[in-house]
């Protein structure tokens, strides 16, 4: 029975460690899901840039690194026939710890060049995709978490989920040219975009050509026009920033994962499995699944590369850029949650956003489309599944998988209370925490003043601030172009009354000494600023 299956949460089996609560004591079953083998550009190595030159190309030949002049082969590729782009990068200039709030700053342009060597045109038609920056589509590191519909306009949460949204839906950018011809033996530029400094540029297309053709991405400073970004490619030098190029010996080894430079085979994963809830309990399936978060089931949902840099992982880790469609059909009676999950960060990481983006959740009842901001060791509810007994129920989770997430998501179908219990646990370990902090204020005025001087930017010790539980807001601060991890304002969690889940109740005593803790910690602020 489901109730009994639920109830096994309680007390997880010993033997058995689970990255995520809600999985506890219960198994995980393997999707067995296959990629297309669509060639995709990915240009993410070095995702942070700090110069202008080339990132990628696909070109026979080889380039220069900027770090120490070393030949590196290109990714040598030639596409014909259907393709994708896939373009993240950050422009982090090596003098970064400098830029001030309020300061104009640098800006590279990023341009995609299309290389024709043959001897006829080659037409190229474009079916989906956008190009987006950090102006466009600013990236607030907390804004918008939880889970949201989606509505006709997506929500603005940094370029990666901008473009990603444009895939899923099906749509080309306006401002993108749906079909370019490349004359013979020739080069043109098919789109550019600026970088700001500690800012975001990310680019996603699907297209078809009607002959071989080859790509580059390129950096480039103030270009006057796209000659200029084609001259950067003739100079043969690659980009500074990539910071991978003395450790290929790990990378080689799988000790370390870099960046993806290089094309990888496949941009659609397609799944489908039947499941039992009432014969066989809770269903657990990992999404984009690793080598490091398979959940048990040795499934894993990563793509291989046809060709890469040095530098470059060895395999289509990030899965950035993918569309995944998992249909699941379910037999079961009555209400079940559909829930999306990212494991504990491991050792003593503090949380972390693990997936910002769109979601699509297609059943008997219609589309739904969210919006979903999830942290690490969080679980969300995407939506509510309504079953009918004795017939197949089918759900399709459809995503486009964002830059900046983390890859190594657990998907679940669970009853309502075994998601509730979870939630509340989580709910009173953050109480509980966010009261820890009444005691240092309490005991601090026994011990007499000693003179020091004034630290106006150091107006407390240094202990954890209450994260989770609601706080007076404070003003937004906004800078001219947005830094990809400021934080403007404190977000709800998936334990707060603005997430779609209803949380737990937590138990008066424990909110009484967080806002004990609260109190005292203001007082000592305004002490402090007195002085």
């Amino acid at each position: 029975m489901v109730l009994g299956v639920a109830a096994a949460i309680v007390a997880p089996c010993p033997s058995a460690h689970a990255d995520v609560a809600l999985m506890a004591g219960q198994r995980a079953r393997p999707l067995n899901g296959i990629f297309n083998t669509v060639p995709v550009l990915h240009s993410n190595q070095p995702e942070e840039v700090e110069g202008p030159g080339i990132l990628i190309s696909t070109a026979p030949g080889v380039s220069y690194a900027a770090e120490n002049g070393m030949a590196l082969r290109n990714a040598e590729y030639t596409f014909n026939g259907e393709f994708g782009i896939h373009m993240h990068h950050k422009y982090f200039p090596t003098y970064r710890s400098q830029i001030r709030p309020g300061e104009r700053r640098t800006e590279l342009t990023l341009g995609l060049i299309l290389i024709n060597p043959g001897q006829r045109a080659v037409q190229i038609s474009f079916e989906r995709g956008a190009v987006r920056n950090s102006f466009e589509a600013p990236y607030l590191a907390n804004n918008l978490m939880g889970v949201k519909p989606l509505g006709v306009r997506p929500w603005n949460t940094g370029p990666g989920d901008a473009t990603a949204v444009q895939m899923l839906r099906g749509k080309l950018d306006q401002r993108l040219s749906d079909q370019v011809t490349i004359p013979p033996r020739s080069r043109i530029v098919l789109f550019h975009t600026q970088l700001p400094a500690l800012g975001i540029a990310n680019a996603l297309l699907r297209g078809r050509s009607t002959g071989p053709f080859q790509m580059a991405v390129v950096a480039a400073s103030e270009p006057r026009s796209d000659a200029d970004l084609v001259a950067v490619l003739d100079q043969r030098r690659l980009a500074p920033g990539r910071v991978y190029l003395n450790r290929i010996a790990e990378i080689q080894n799988r000790r370390i994962f870099s960046r993806v430079g290089g094309v990888a085979l496949g941009d659609s994963y397609e799944a489908q499995l039947k499941h039992d809830l009432r014969r066989d309990g809770p269903l657990h399936v990992p999404l984009t699944s690793t080598q490091r978060h398979h959940f048990g089931t040795r499934d894993i949902q990563v793509n291989q590369l046809a060709t890469r840099m040095i530098d470059s992982s060895l395999d289509n880790v990030g899965t950035y850029g993918v569309r995944f469609d998992i249909d699941l059909n379910l037999q079961g009676s009555g209400p079940y949650e559909l829930v999306l999950s990212h494991p504990v960060p491991g050792g003593n990481s503090p949380p972390f956003t693990a997936f910002r983006g769109s979601m699509q959740v297609r059943t008997p009842e219609g589309l739904q489309e969210i919006h979903v901001g999830l942290r690490s060791g969080e679980s969300l509810s995407l939506a509510q599944l309504n079953l009918n007994p004795g017939v197949p129920n089918p759900v399709r989770v459809s995503l486009v998988y964002p830059a900046d997430a983390t890859p190594g998501h657990l998907l679940s179908v669970v009853p309502a209370s075994q998601l509730a219990r979870v939630q509340q646990s989580q709910a009173l370990q953050a109480a509980a925490r966010a009261a820890a902090p009444a005691t240092p204020p309490v005991a601090r005025p026994a011990t007499a003043p000693q003179p020091r001087a004034p630290q106006p930017r150091a107006p407390q010790p240094r202990s954890p601030q209450p994260p989770v539980l609601p706080r007076p807001a404070a003003p937004v601060v906004r800078e001219p172009s947005p830094r990809p991890t400021t934080v403007l304002r404190a977000t709800p969690s998936a334990t707060s009354p603005n997430s779609r889940t209803p949380s737990p109740a937590v138990s008066q005593s424990l909110l009484d000494r967080y806002q004990e803790a609260l109190d005292a910690q203001r007082k000592m602020m305004r002490d402090l600023m007195q002085r």
